[in-house]
């Protein structure tokens, strides 16, 4: 047995998160295998590496010495992988840029601007509802650059050596419910009006059915809530089944209606992400594009429109 990079990202594992079965849930494989495989390299090397105490695994002194070692050459590994991908994928093809986004109706506009701005670039688009898989694409060099959402309370994971920058700093979130809601007779809705409701949350997406239940739980409301896609959400919403969270930035339909909630009780930072150092001044451009499709969409959808016109909205931009 030699020993190789998916072993030293092992013992890498166990030390970070202090216990097997931490480390197992973290390389997606089960705890029988990993200590199995943590037999093998012991013995390999040739003595115990961790000590396994009731709290969890403590490095001995040899492994610390494997680990300490270990750290530097997996950094290094990683950033040849992730810049080899980033060359690649700008190389004899011509330019692409690679954007990942959790959805928003910003992409849209998004996309127009860079392809206007950028005409001989390749714009390639992933949409995902989990805003942490995208920052580890981007990380990967799988992605160039994403713009994802942090559910208020609810922190994101950022990898090491990503930049990170804010484009909202707190955009409200509002609720979607029936046109013939009750409630939708009101411009703001109070959390009160929905205690004989069901609602419906989408629990893939990052740190959303956390944000909903803690808004729940403070207003001392616990209706039943429903598990979902928000595709499925918008046809319960219309026939009057459940209410759910949405983007202010939604538009309403003849069969739904689209809300503040009294005093915003939970609100999401809006972020854009690249690998640290990555793009130089043409992130500048992919970010104004970005932040000026996003205030036009704003601008286009009528209750947020009247939110931020409430709070000073100018030009293209909301006053902080």
């Amino acid at each position: 047995m030699e020993l190789e990079v998916r072993h030293l990202k092992l013992l890498c594992a166990i030390a970070d998160t202090g216990s097997l079965h931490g480390a197992a849930r973290a390389l997606g494989t089960s705890q029988p295998a990993l200590t199995t495989q943590l037999q093998r390299i012991e013995a390999m090397l040739g003595g115990r590496l961790f000590a396994r105490e009731r709290t969890g695994c403590v490095p001995t002194a040899l492994g610390q010495g494997v680990v300490g070692r270990a750290r530097p050459l997996l950094a290094g590994l990683t950033a040849l992988v992730t810049e080899a991908r980033a060359t690649a994928a700008r190389g004899a093809d011509g330019d692409r840029l690679r954007i990942g986004s959790t959805a928003s109706r910003a992409i849209p506009g998004w996309l127009r601007r860079l392809r206007e701005r950028l005409p001989r670039t390749e714009t390639q688009l992933q949409v995902a509802v989990s805003a942490t898989a995208l920052l580890r694409h981007v990380a990967a060099g799988d992605l160039d650059v994403a713009f994802v959402h942090e559910v208020e309370g609810c922190p994101l994971r950022v990898p090491p050596g990503l930049d990170v920058h804010v484009l909202v700093e707190r955009e409200p979130q509002f609720v979607c419910l029936a046109a013939d809601h009750p409630a939708a007779r009101h411009r703001v809705v109070d959390l009160a009006d929905l205690a004989a409701d069901q609602w419906m949350i989408d629990p893939s997406v990052d740190g959303e059915w956390e944000g909903l239940r803690r808004v729940l739980d403070t207003a001392g409301l616990n209706p039943r809530v429903l598990h979902g896609d928000y595709l499925t959400a918008a046809g319960l919403v219309a026939t009057g089944e459940v209410v759910t969270l949405c983007q202010p930035t939604s538009l309403p339909r003849p069969d739904l209606a689209i809300r503040p909630l009294r005093d915003d009780p939970l609100g999401v930072r809006l972020m854009v992400a690249v690998r640290g150092g990555a793009y130089g001044g043409e992130l500048a451009g992919v970010r104004a594009d970005l932040e000026a499709a996003y205030w036009e969409a704003a601008a286009s959808a009528p209750a947020y429109r009247e939110w931020l016109g409430e709070r000073g909205w100018v030009g293209e931009r909301a006053r902080s």
